[in-house]
């Protein structure tokens, strides 16, 4: 292997021999920094709401799709929409398992080539197309909806169309399209978000044509049943025959599931998604071919993330089904039920969880198309967008799912098979509730989510303040840098007192919607000086301070919400003038219940109990609250560690990967 393998200086800022248990916050923090894309080179909307600027031509008139897109996309979505009608998401729930029958009809239809271009014989659909696809299949069974995003949006397919070789493109796109299930595998017993603490590794042979596989992958979601997946294993630094020294770093590698070596050691069953074919894969002295290797070494996590950006649409997508299928049941199943003589429905304590169902229904509706039509059209940085959709959705969506549980009473809580047992319908809110939950964990935690966020959100503040951010800085390196950030701040600050949301006769164009952008838009500049303030009190802490960085982005995720609602709803006007009216009204709803929200948020900033839950975590952590544990009984107590053991060894267990073709 020549040096042209290794990643530049940058994406390896941690020796290998750092990367493991060991490693210091200083060395997760600097992997995170090098793999994070920190160029700007299109415009950004949501970056925009967040230092000040609402800049609505970025998002508005709503984007176009192209005319052959809409044709092929529409076409699809009719024979995948009569083959959905022939599956059961009964029986994937009942048998925990999606049967290998749908899998193959699925494959049929093209449907695990959606995203792979037609040159690779997949079907080259756009990003709202596969949202719509998803959604309407995770309406049969969420699990479905689990098993072609794993596959497609972060699965082998996405990380080889975007960073393959032409000869990796060609080997495995028409694979994986024919119905090659894969899988995305970064995740360890002992590695969630910070890949820092990488066990896994991978060691080039001597005579640099392979690498050497070991480790432990957890929460392989498709990995039972794939036959291909992408691995990220550390390579440590090492020498080729000629003298040659490569720094090596997390690397990503596509591997073939039936090599020797791999071991499923458990499919995981957990609290919803029960069709999930998600489990633990160990890697004995697998030998992974150099060609395999996706990049350069050193590029895995670059690799990773980039793929998670516009993979992370997939679940707001699947939102949008959970959302409007809520809708109609709470709709029906009000008008249905009397209680005192009146629908419930009719009920205001009943109605204000309607309204609210049906206002976000929308808004979840509005913000995966905008993310998706702009992903599509290639115009516009949407790393942001994608990322708070994918926040948005997932809190929002678990909170219209309980909402639905609680207008549907006892009924809400008793299971489909139950309910259909004793006579009634077979309405599964309550494994509605169970599958939405994992999704504020998917594809990072909405704590993560926040600080991924909020990161990109301060990153203009960060790059002005230079050394005052820095907590290892010097005073007089400090005291530089302050007269640095004095003339950025000067020339920004002003430009937040005043705006087109003073300015009554501002998007008039909206009608009735235009106070609601005229809020966003004041809205913006207020979150902006926040954000400074915060900047100017806490300096190097601020990255600590999380709730107040968390709220800071909540705002940010309703302010983006709310615009894309409006954009949407007047966009209707001239594509679906029959609906506009009622879009309207929908928008609105949002807006004057998201309004209520960001006040909250905003004053939340300042008024908390942040500090003294600091201090009252330090203590229950030193365990000086621990008498209030006692009287019960923790049955968990002997079952096992924490966390698994994960040190390399061949595997004692059954191997569980099954085929399903």
């Amino acid at each position: 292997m020549s040096s042209a393998t290794d990643s530049p200086a940058a994406d390896v800022p941690v020796a290998p021999d750092k990367i493991g248990p060991e490693a210091t916050e200083a060395d997760a923090r600097a992997i995170t920094e090098a793999a994070r894309e920190t160029s700007w080179d299109r415009p950004s909307f949501a970056k925009g709401l967040y230092l000040g600027s609402f800049d609505l031509s970025l998002i508005h008139p709503w984007p176009e799709a192209r005319a052959e897109d809409v044709e092929r996309g529409e076409e699809f979505m009719s024979r995948l929409t009569a083959y959905s009608r022939t599956m059961s998401g009964r029986v994937i729930e009942r048998n925990a398992k999606i049967p290998d029958e749908y899998i193959a009809g699925l494959a049929g239809l093209g449907v695990f080539g959606m995203k792979i271009p037609r040159e690779y014989g997949g079907l080259g659909l756009s990003l709202v197309y596969y949202g719509r696809a998803l959604a309407l299949l995770g309406s049969v069974h969420p699990s479905l909806g689990a098993l072609l995003s794993a596959h497609q949006s972060i699965g082998v397919p996405e990380p080889v169309k975007v960073f393959g070789t032409a000869e990796q493109k060609q080997e495995y796109l028409p694979r994986c399209a024919a119905g090659a299930i894969t899988a995305f595998l970064l995740t360890e017993p002992d590695v969630g978000s910070d890949p820092a603490r990488m066990g896994s590794t991978a060691v080039p042979t001597d005579d640099g044509d392979a690498y050497v596989l070991d480790g432990v992958k957890l929460w392989t979601t498709n990995g039972v049943i794939a036959e291909l997946v992408v691995v990220m294993a550390l390579v440590p630094e090492h020498r080729d025959s000629d003298g040659t020294v490569h720094k090596g770093g997390i690397s990503a590698f596509v591997v073939e599931m039936d090599s020797p070596g791999i071991t499923v050691e458990n499919r995981n069953a957990f609290m919803g998604l029960r069709g999930i074919e998600n489990g633990v894969t160990r890697f004995h002295q697998v030998r992974v071919p150099a060609a395999n290797r996706l990049g350069r070494e050193g590029q895995g996590l670059k690799i990773a993330l980039t793929t998670l950006n516009t993979g992370r649409l997939s679940i707001p997508a699947l939102c949008v089904a959970s959302g409007r299928w809520s809708l109609k049941i709470a709709r029906e199943w009000s008008n249905a039920r009397t209680q005192w003589g009146r629908p419930v429905g009719k009920h205001e304590a009943v109605g204000k969880k309607i309204a609210f169902i049906a206002a976000s229904a929308f808004a979840l509706d509005a913000v995966f198309e905008l993310s998706a039509e702009m992903a599509d059209a290639g115009q516009k940085d949407v790393r942001i967008e994608a990322a708070l959709a994918k926040l948005w959705s997932t809190e929002i969506s678990c909170r219209i799912a309980d909402e639905l549980v609680q207008i549907r009473g006892g009924r809400g809580f008793e299971t489909a098979d139950s309910l259909e047992a004793r006579g009634e319908r077979a309405v599964p809110a309550e494994q509605q509730l169970r599958d939405l939950r994992i999704n504020r964990i998917f594809e990072g935690s909405s704590e993560i989510m926040r600080l991924l966020i909020a990161r990109e959100a301060v990153d203009a503040h960060l790059a002005a303040a230079g050394d005052l951010a820095s907590a290892d800085a010097s005073l007089s390196d400090k005291a530089r840098a302050a007269v640095g950030a004095s003339g950025f701040y000067a020339k920004w600050l002003p430009k937040l007192v005043a705006g087109a949301g003073m300015d009554p006769r501002s998007y008039t164009e909206f009608g009735r919607l235009a106070k609601q952008l005229r809020f966003v838009e004041r809205s913006s500049r207020r979150l902006a000086r926040q954000t400074f303030y915060g900047m100017g009190r806490w300096q190097a802490k601020l990255e600590h301070k999380q709730a107040f960085l968390g709220r800071i982005v909540d705002i940010g995720a309703e302010l983006f919400a709310m615009a894309a609602c409006c954009s949407r709803a007047e966009g209707m006007l001239h594509t679906a003038p029959e609906q506009a009216a009622t879009a309207y009204e929908l928008a609105e709803a949002y807006c004057e219940q998201a309004r209520v929200r960001v006040d909250e948020y905003f004053d939340q900033l300042w008024r908390n109990t942040d500090d003294a839950d600091r201090a009252l975590t330090e203590r229950v952590l030193a365990g000086d609250y621990t008498w209030l544990e006692a009287g019960v009984l923790d049955q968990s107590e002997g079952t096992g560690p924490w966390i698994a053991d994960a040190s390399p060894r061949q595997s004692l267990k059954e191997n569980l990967h099954r085929k399903y073709r």
